[in-house]
């Protein structure tokens, strides 16, 4: 009887434990970043001047949105778009903010298709003091967008005094936007 050498195989990990492992990582680390990083996305725009740009207004509506629109008075400018999930989870306290009239809206609608832009405002409503369509991009390009939403408290002088990542909530509203945007408008009074 010949002695057959047993080849001794060290133990591998199988595809089917290795892929969801890597997928499970990679889907951790995505949602911390999209959970935890909104307040932390520098600017390089703060207390500078509001980019140039000239829209033309979302199909339905009248008049777009240009940089001329926003100088003289305190406004919140939010880039949205229909296809956004958390746009949609925002947009009522937008709708909130508009009944109350304490600060202009301005809207920028992003990379979206006219005529799902105009639909998704007469479905769910539209606070917007005026809307421009940024239908490449461009302009969101110049204003620094990460990615939407993203909402900007803009001074009367026309500079970006504060940006927000990600959808508001009620708290970021009366904790941060408003109460900076009431400050800017009492300066604005005493100048």
């Amino acid at each position: 009887m010949t002695n057959v050498p047993k080849i001794s195989r060290k133990p591998r990990l199988s595809l089917l434990v290795v892929v969801p492992l890597l997928a499970t990582l990679l889907f951790a680390v995505f949602a911390w970043g999209l959970f935890n990083s909104s307040e932390e996305l520098p600017s390089a725009l703060l207390n500078k001047s509001v980019p140039e740009f000239d829209l033309p207004p979302v199909q339905g509506r009248e008049t777009g949105l240009s940089t001329s629109d926003l100088a003289g008075h305190v406004s919140l400018v939010n880039v949205f778009a229909s296809w956004c999930v958390p746009c949609r989870q925002e947009h009522p306290i937008f709708m909130a903010m508009s009944k109350r009239g304490e600060v202009p809206i301005y809207g920028i609608n992003y990379k979206d298709p006219p005529d799902q832009a105009a639909a998704w405002l007469g479905d769910l409503g539209d606070p917007y003091t005026r809307i421009g369509a940024d239908l490449d991009g461009r302009v969101g390009i110049e204003w620094g967008v990460y990615g939407i939403p993203e909402t900007y408290v803009i001074a009367a002088n026309g500079t970006i005094a504060y940006r927000h990542v990600g959808p508001l909530t009620q708290s970021d509203i009366d904790n941060t936007m408003l109460p900076l945007a009431r400050e800017l408008q009492q300066r604005q009074r005493n100048q």
